[in-house]
């Protein structure tokens, strides 16, 4: 083992079927070689695209014990990654995690993970949005796409947009408080998308195809081979990228099969991510 065998924590919830938020989280880290703590903020018998009739438990009411026992036992990470978080009461836990249970020199990645095509995922607001900014000061690593950031920053969400209007988005996150920032879904062109990462004030671009049919949970899946690849010592921008490529190999494994529409098949593409790392 010629690497730093780290423990990474990911918080967010746990859909049992839809290959999305832990069961894609868990299975991604694990497979870049760090040993993966998990905080479930909920419990749900699938997700909520395309499905009807889900069950939801909320745990938030079990993370202040659980949080708590850590805490007498001394345990702390390497790495703190958040993804899906159910309410403003659990953003003020995570807030608390992020500040607190980390070790000397532990990086912190925030996906805020509440929004896509320019609308919030419908359990949220506004107000859990103004919650969502105070994880901003609290992160190393933001993991936003688009609607997310103009979000985030209270700019306007647009469809077609150029270079301009991303360093306004990249300049409102970090006057927020986020350190780098690494937005997804940026394309220039109609057939083509990518990851901007800004990073000591200096913005690096990675264009990539961009495939038609959108997938279910891909955002995890590449915020959690981002954060594998991070730990195992890539930089922000390799990392941004060895993700991009995992993702869209994770898609392509995936088109073709129409009674496999709820997710990707992120479990076919592992052999040539771990061969990335």
């Amino acid at each position: 083992m010629n690497y730093e065998y780290k423990k990474i924590l990911t918080i967010q919830d746990i859909s049992c079927v839809g290959q999305c938020s832990l069961t894609v989280a868990l299975p991604i880290l694990s497979a870049c070689g760090m040993e993966t703590a998990i905080l479930p903020s909920a419990v749900l018998s699938t997700h909520t695209a395309g499905f009807s009739g889900f069950t939801f438990r909320d745990l938030t009411d079990d993370m202040p014990a659980i949080i708590e026992h850590w805490r007498r036992e001394k345990i702390s990470f390497d790495c703190i990654y958040t993804g899906y978080l159910g309410s403003i009461k659990q953003v003020g836990y995570v807030k608390d995690i992020l500040d607190t249970m980390g070790k000397e020199g532990s990086v912190r990645v925030v996906d805020p993970a509440f929004a896509d095509n320019g609308k919030l995922y419908p359990i949220f607001n506004d107000e859990y949005v103004a919650a969502m900014r105070t994880l901003l000061p609290s992160s190393d690593i933001l993991v936003p796409n688009i609607s997310e950031a103009c979000f985030l920053s209270g700019m306007e969400y647009k469809e077609s947009y150029d270079e301009a209007y991303i360093d306004g988005l990249l300049s409102a996150l970090v006057k927020l408080g986020a350190s780098t920032v690494v937005l997804t879904g940026v394309g220039y062109e109609p057939n083509m998308t990518g990851v901007v990462v800004y990073e000591n004030g200096k913005k690096s671009y990675y264009p990539h195809r961009r495939i038609a049919k959108g997938c279910h949970g891909t955002g995890d899946v590449y915020a959690s081979a981002f954060t594998g690849a991070l730990l195992r010592g890539h930089s922000a921008y390799d990392a941004a990228k060895i993700a991009a490529d995992y993702t869209v190999i994770c898609i392509e494994n995936t088109q073709g099969d129409a009674d496999h529409w709820y997710g990707v098949k992120f479990e076919t593409a592992l052999p040539e991510l771990i061969k990335m790392l």
